[in-house]
């Protein structure tokens, strides 16, 4: 079985992530996997550095998340632009990454984590989508205080995904993440027994 675990910013994800590893599932991470194939050399690192000048490239060749970050959090169309070159590559990567999973330990659980999971139309890829949630004036804060950012620029960020609510109400499992880590825990242990994993 897998699943597509998804959220909004800074709502806990990994959170969640690293706590269904230790269970004994599998992580397939789309944002480590969206760093691979941006590595220098690449051609998908080329693509963007045309598309967004030579600004975003560091000076050891590597792609500046950071300066690419306040490009497309600021402008939709550029953000839109970035998605066409990377989650073509991101997503063959992630189903390779998904099939290796099935063929060497077909009993184990895969959570591929997306952040832009619904963002991305990818939910026919899993058989269940678990959404980690927490109130978006809760996100708002817990992003400001995570990243050291403004109100505006954390508002900017959130409003580049789907508002909170939305995927809460589309998901297939829903993780509260706006208690304490025991209860977050208890939720996963309810999860893990269900789907027969213990």
């Amino acid at each position: 079985m897998n699943i597509g675990l998804t959220g909004g910013i800074a709502c806990g994800k990994s959170t969640v992530a690293d706590s269904l590893v230790r269970r004994g599932a599998l992580l397939i991470d789309a944002d480590r996997i969206a760093r691979e194939v941006v590595v220098p050399g690449s051609p998908a690192l080329a693509l963007v550095a045309r598309r967004f000048g030579q600004a975003v490239i560091a000076e050891d060749g590597t792609l500046s998340r950071k300066k690419l970050g306040d490009i497309i959090f600021a402008d939709a169309s550029a953000r839109k632009d970035l998605e066409a070159i990377l989650h073509p590559a991101i997503r063959r990567e992630m189903i390779a990454r998904m099939e290796q999973a099935e063929r060497e330990r077909p009993e184990r659980l895969v959570v591929v984590d997306v952040p832009l999971l619904y963002e991305s139309g990818l939910t026919a890829m899993f058989d269940e989508v678990m959404v980690v949630y927490v109130p978006e004036q809760m996100q708002l804060q817990r992003l400001m205080a995570r990243d050291g950012t403004s109100e505006e620029t954390a508002r900017l960020r959130i409003a580049a995904q789907l508002p909170i609510e939305r995927k809460k109400e589309q998901a297939d499992v829903v993780i509260d993440n706006s208690g304490t880590l025991a209860e977050t825990e208890l939720q996963l242990d309810t999860f893990w027994r269900r789907k027969g994993l213990t």
